[in-house]
């Protein structure tokens, strides 16, 4: 092996003892970027900065579905807006919709692309509580106005997420070691549990499935579910990837003392 590859290799090995070294700061200054631009989007789109709010949503938007009747809504007159199916004593998003000029054509121009190129009435509040295509991609690109305000880039569930996995990657920074894994049947039960029966019992009454009547979650439990899922994640996540991270750094550190370096001066 030439002087060159070793050399190569050698600062390889450097970067990747570094990364295991400082993994957990990078990966909470990474959630903690992602966590905070889904509240940056809405605001820009409330001070007339359309433009940079939709290179944000339009970022998020691999990540989560943005359903505005699922998502959390800052500057208007509440914080969610669920659809009416889901009983709540919030106004329902279809009262809001068929009153805002900004959803109206968002919808008509989808009802137009599915329809090839029919030009459709505005939506009544009938027609967007019956399930459409239409319907649903424009409740995505949809990001507010200014009597709703502006949707989060992130789900009012993925913004709970998201937000514990971090709280919870704060916690653990500061108590990393007395923590142990949380056991994966109790990560199942108490954090898969909840949220999976939510989501697929949502997802099997939409088309295609239809296998019973269409049911929303109230935001509330929307929140709570998701953050749950966040916080066992992380306690179940962190202290495996500090378990690899500590093997690596281990390993490292005798190659570095076989080869004659003192790793406190790399």
């Amino acid at each position: 092996m030439s002087k060159q590859s070793r050399s190569v290799g050698f600062r390889i090995n450097i970067w990747v003892y570094k990364l295991a070294r400082n993994w957990l700061r990078i990966v909470l200054t990474i959630l903690a970027v992602y966590v905070t631009l889904p509240w940056v989007a809405p605001t820009l789109a409330k001070v007339g900065l359309s433009g940079p709010a939709n290179v944000i949503y339009t970022l998020y938007s691999p990540f989560c579905h943005q359903f505005a009747f699922r998502s959390v809504f800052l500057y208007g007159e509440q914080a969610f807006y669920p659809r009416g199916v889901a009983d709540t004593n919030y106004r329902p998003f279809e009262e809001y919709a068929v009153e805002s000029e900004a959803f109206i054509q968002e919808y008509q121009y989808w009802y137009s692309f599915y329809r090839q190129g029919s030009n459709p009435a505005p939506p009544t509040i009938d027609d967007l509580q019956e399930f459409s295509v239409a319907q649903q991609i424009a409740a995505r690109h949809f990001i507010g106005d200014e009597t709703v305000g502006y949707k989060t880039t992130l789900c009012a569930r993925d913004v709970a997420i998201y937000t514990m996995i971090f709280i919870g990657g704060l916690i653990y920074w500061r108590f990393r070691w007395r923590i142990r894994p949380l056991p994966f049947l109790l990560y199942v039960l108490v954090g898969l549990g909840p949220i999976g029966l939510d989501g697929f019992s949502q997802l099997l009454g939409y088309p295609p499935f239809n296998l019973w009547q269409v049911r929303e979650t109230e935001p509330f439990f929307r929140v709570v579910t998701g953050g749950v899922f966040g916080l066992m994640s992380a306690w179940l996540g962190f202290p495996y990837i500090e378990r690899s991270m500590q093997d690596t750094i281990d390993q490292l550190t005798l190659k570095f003392r076989q080869a004659g370096y003192d790793v406190e001066e790399l």
